[in-house]
This record gives C-alpha cells, structure tokens and sequence, in this order.
C-alpha cells in the first residue's frame, strides 16, 4: 500500500516554513504604516499551524529514502500546495483576490513565470508587492534545488547525464546533496544581495531595488508597477541584462567560480552555445529594427538587449512594447523564449543543454544515413551521451510542443482569440510571463481572462516548470502499479 506519509511530512514542513516568511512583509507594511500587516500576521499563523499540523500527522511515517513514486509526488505536490497557502495574503489583504485569482498570482510567482492578474501594482501596499517578490525567489532557488537533486533520479529528459556532468568539480566530487544545496544557497543570496545593491546605485529607491532583486535573479519579472521595467529606463537595464544572464547560468558552475575554479565555466560547452545563442538573438532584433523602423542608437541597442533577455530567460521583464517591433523581431523573441537558460538555473523552457542533445542526436542520424557502415558516438564536452538520454530528450522535446498546443486548444474552447490562447499557452507552459492580444490589459494583466482559462494556466505554469513529465507520470495507472 502506497504512504503518503513521508511526502506529507516534507509538504508540511515546507508549508510551514512558507507561513514564517509571511512575516517579512508583515514588518513591511508596519513600517510603511497602512494598517495592512494584520493580513501577512493571520496569513502566517494559519499557514505555520496548518504545516505544523500536517508535519506532525505524517512524522510517525518518516523515513530515510523515498521510493520513486513517493519523489514524483513530493516535486509535483509542493509546488502544487505551496502556492494555495502563498495565495492566501492576497485573498484576505487589499487585493481581496478570488480563490482562483490568488491561486493563479501565486502559482505565477511560485513557478516564476511572471504572468499577472492584478492591476494597479503602483498603488498596492508593499508588503503585498515584497510577498510577489518572496514567492518568485522561493520558487526560483526551489528549482534549482529540484533540477539537480530530484529530476535526475527521475530520469527527465537527459538530467541524469546532467547530473554527473553537473557535479564535476574538476576531480572532485560533492560528497553529498546537503553541500551542494548549501553552495548554491549561498551563492542565490549573494547574487541577489548584489544585485539589489546595484539596482540602489543606479537609481532605484531601497524597496524597489530589493524587489526587482528578488525577482530576477529568479528570473521571474513580477515588478512593483503596472510600467514593469520601463519605470527604470536607463543603466539599470544593462545591470538587469547582466544579472538576468548570470542567473541563468548553472548555479554550480557560479559556486565552483567562487571557489577560484575558473576553468568549469570555460570548458562547458552548454555555457558557450547559450551565449552564443543570446548574442545571435540581440543581433536578429537589432538587425529587424534597423530594417523596419530604421532605428539604431545606444538607447535602441539597451531597449532590445533587455528585452531579448528578458524572453530569453524567461525572466519576463518589460521596458518596451515588443509588438512594435516588427514581425521577425517578435517572431526571434517567441522562439528564444522556447529554448531558455541553462540546466541548473533559474531559467525556464527547454533548456540549451536539451538542445545541445537533440541536434547532435540529428547529426548523428544523419551522419548514419550517409555513412551506413560508420560508428557514429555522439559526445558533448567529451562525454558520451548514452542512447537513452537522447530518447529521453527527443521525447522532452515532443512533450513541450504537444502540451503547448493542447493548452492552446483548451484555451480556445474557453472563448479566448487565437492570438491570446497560443501565446498564454507559450509564456506559461514556457515559464516566460507576457502574453498578447487585444484581451491582455495595457498593464500585461490576464485578469479578463474567465476563470477556466486562469485554472487551465495555473496548470500550465505547474507542468512547465516541473518539466512536464514529472506531472504527467503522476496520471498513469501504470506508474503506480510499478
């Protein structure tokens, strides 16, 4: 008989960690003096007893190792959980959300997806804008945590090649996952520490500065104005290029660069095939504008970096109207979207290193096409690749691309235009955050959007950013019955 015990134990612990950073923005809005920390205070104390609650009714089950579908269920389970209880500020606070309004809000912020319902940022209490904030960090660093602890014991698309490509460190080895999670722990608070400490110099107030640290070193792209990132225009762009790009690249990488180990980060070929791909993107826009609106300046060069960024990583930060672009320009930014950073990132999509699989897989085949009689290995930065990381991969690929258009269908049938139901489909199955079309308000808000399509999303957004098959496994009798 399956125990659900031991996922329960973990659920409720983590529930109730969630409850105790409710306080951060409770102390916020008592500074600021707007009466609404009362909401952050209810919201924690419920939110740290119902943990509690559920962490002591599983304790008796706890056990060292978990069995697989136990694995599957506590990765799909938190990130399905946690964003009810992080919904629950802006349900009873000034928002005064409906259930499936917060739920959406925080399972954007939870997924760091970035996509809104809410209307009015400017004018919102901070503590609310700090908790947007707060879930798309937690969830960022949680990720991480997954990609390189979870997923590669589930197998998900080529990430237990990843894993022992990922832990290299030249020799040596990271004895055990405690070390590893507290590396990258460290290194998440120093980029974004850093990052906020920029932000401040380049002009942004204290408040504003944290947040928008928060929430792109996570590169999620919830903002504290309806503006987004057009109400800093200027150098503080290129600072958010630059910490968008780091914390898309894989943390371990970052952590062995803090150790002095410089040579990681030049022999892994996942990291210079996603610069590459960057800098080639930059130039197709750059190139587009040029062509169709002959503009081509400093601040025009800033606008398109940040921009292509932004989709690039799935962070989802605003500065300019995209749809002005041009076609091919919005056609590039579409497609960057569907490839993201890298694996073991805050990044979101596909990931390079999937890609990097998937066409040395073709060449290969291609390679045997012509050369029947030819041994053909496929390797990446000198590694074999086995036959069933790159089925894995394949299959990943074929996932994305039928889940994507099964959300759009869905989507349709709820009454939403084309143009809305394929983009959604896109920016959440994708992790990105904007979506387009004459439904989505001048602020980026789905808030007009009905109810179905919100729920049809918030699902979206889960299955992305688990990597599809993590969820999808949880539905087949056969998996159980493994």
């Amino acid at each position: 008989m399956f125990d659900i015990r031991p996922v329960s134990y973990v659920i409720g612990l983590l529930v109730a960690v969630l409850g105790a950073t409710m306080l951060l923005p409770m102390l916020v809005d008592l500074a600021e003096g707007r009466g609404e920390w009362h909401v952050f205070l209810q919201s924690s104390v419920l939110t740290m007893f119902s943990g509690g609650l559920i962490a002591l009714a599983s304790a008796n089950g706890v056990r060292r190792d978990l069995s697989l579908q136990q694995v599957f269920l506590l990765t799909t389970g938190v990130w399905a959980v946690l964003p009810m209880f992080g919904a629950m500020p802006m349900m009873i606070g000034v928002t005064d959300l409906r259930l499936v309004d917060a739920y959406f809000e925080a399972m954007s912020g939870m997924t760091t997806t970035g996509s809104t319902v809410i209307s009015g940022l400017d004018e919102l209490p901070k503590g609310i804008l700090l908790w947007r904030g707060i879930l798309q960090w937690l969830g960022g660093l949680g990720i991480v945590i997954v990609a390189m602890l979870f997923l590669p014991v589930m197998r998900v698309g080529g990430m237990q090649f990843f894993k022992s490509e990922g832990f290299d460190t030249l020799g040596k080895v990271l004895p055990r996952a405690l070390d590893i999670s507290r590396g990258l722990f460290e290194i998440y608070i120093l980029l974004t520490m850093i990052c906020a400490l920029t932000y401040f110099v380049l002009g942004m107030d204290v408040f504003d500065a944290t947040v928008h640290a928060l929430t792109t070193v996570s590169t999620g792209g919830f903002s504290t104005s309806d503006m987004s990132f057009a109400k800093f225009v200027g150098s503080a762009e290129w600072a958010g290029v630059l910490f968008m790009v780091l914390a898309s690249l894989p943390f371990i990488r970052l952590f062995q660069l803090s150790r002095g180990q410089v040579q990681p980060i030049y022999r892994d070929s996942q990291i210079r095939t996603y610069l590459l791909l960057l800098t080639l993107a930059v130039a197709a826009v750059s190139l587009s504008q040029w062509l169709v609106n002959a503009r081509y300046d400093l601040a025009t060069l800033r606008s398109i970096a940040f921009n292509t960024v932004s989709f690039f990583t799935g962070t989802g930060y605003g500065s300019a109207d995209v749809t002005l672009w041009g076609g091919m320009a919005f056609t590039v930014l579409l497609f960057v979207g569907a490839i993201g950073g890298c694996t073991g990132s805050t990044g979101c999509s596909i990931k390079v290193f999937r890609y990097q699989v998937f066409f040395a897989a073709l060449t290969s085949q291609l390679k045997r096409i012509a050369y029947p009689h030819r041994v053909v290995t496929v390797r990446i930065d000198g590694r074999v690749v086995p036959y069933e990381v790159m089925a894995s991969v394949i299959s990943m690929f074929t996932l994305f691309a039928v889940t994507v258009t099964a959300v759009a269908i869905l989507l349709s049938f709820t009454g939403l235009p084309f143009l809305e139901s394929l983009t959604a489909a896109w920016t959440s199955v994708f992790n990105i955050g904007p979506a387009f079309g004459t439904m989505i308000t001048p602020s980026g808000s789905l808030e007009n959007f009905s109810d179905t399509a919100k729920w049809i999303l918030s699902f979206a957004m889960l299955m992305g950013r688990l990597e599809l098959v993590a969820v999808i496994v949880l539905f087949l009798p056969t998996f159980w019955r493994a």
